[in-house]
């Protein structure tokens, strides 16, 4: 390979580098999310709730629904409503593998009475909770309570779908943020702190669009 071919190479590959790197502070947020009005809070079905907090992930659900409402942007529905946007969370400890229990009382909910800054919000389920995963694409789950061995990521998780289609969970999310604790509010919910920067960076790019 002579010096020219190699210098030509490592320029391209400067400019690639480059691009991307632009690419990537960009907003990959699509139009259908700044759109949204609407938005689902689940626990990701993947999700178990830990042997030693056995409500982990149903009050990490709580905390984004209370910070979504004093947002004001995204109104939190009820399973069997439909949603312009799914969120799935779930909570880490540290521990890359940990004792949960699965299936039971744990994986559901039925109604719902938050107390927020705003006020109180009261709603219930709406008939029988569409599944947000195709249900032939996996094998029969075992719906009683049962304590398993859970391996995956250490730290909590967010993870925003689009709605207002079937089994939003097939797909990967269109955006995604964990870290430590944060679906903990500190006061604020950094999750969710952090989407509606996300938000807010997106509207501005799309701005600059339409106004070069």
């Amino acid at each position: 390979m002579t010096a020219r071919l190699l210098s030509t190479i490592l320029l391209a590959s400067l400019i690639i580098s480059s691009a991307y790197a632009k690419d990537k502070s960009k907003s990959k947020l699509p139009e259908q999310v700044l759109r949204a009005r609407t938005v689902l809070v689940v626990v990701n079905p993947d999700a178990g709730e830990p042997v030693d907090n056995p409500t982990a992930n149903s009050t990490a659900r709580e905390n984004v629904e209370k910070a979504l409402m004093e947002w004001g942007r995204l109104q939190p529905v009820m399973d069997g409503q439909e949603a312009d946007l799914v969120i799935a969370v779930k909570t880490g400890d540290g521990r890359m593998g940990r004792p949960t229990i699965k299936g039971g009382p744990t994986d559901s909910r039925t109604g719902v009475m938050q107390p927020t800054d705003g006020g109180i919000r009261i709603g219930g389920q709406h008939g029988h909770a569409p599944p947000l995963n195709d249900p032939s694409m996996n094998p029969p789950q075992n719906d009683s309570p049962r304590v398993t061995n859970e391996v995956g990521t250490s730290q909590d998780t967010f993870e925003v779908y689009l709605g207002s289609v079937q089994y939003p969970l097939d797909v990967p999310p269109i955006w995604r943020y964990s870290a430590k604790d944060c679906l903990r509010p500190s006061p604020a919910v950094p999750a969710v702190e952090q989407f509606r920067k996300a938000m807010t960076e997106a509207e501005k790019a799309q701005q600059q669009k339409k106004n070069p």
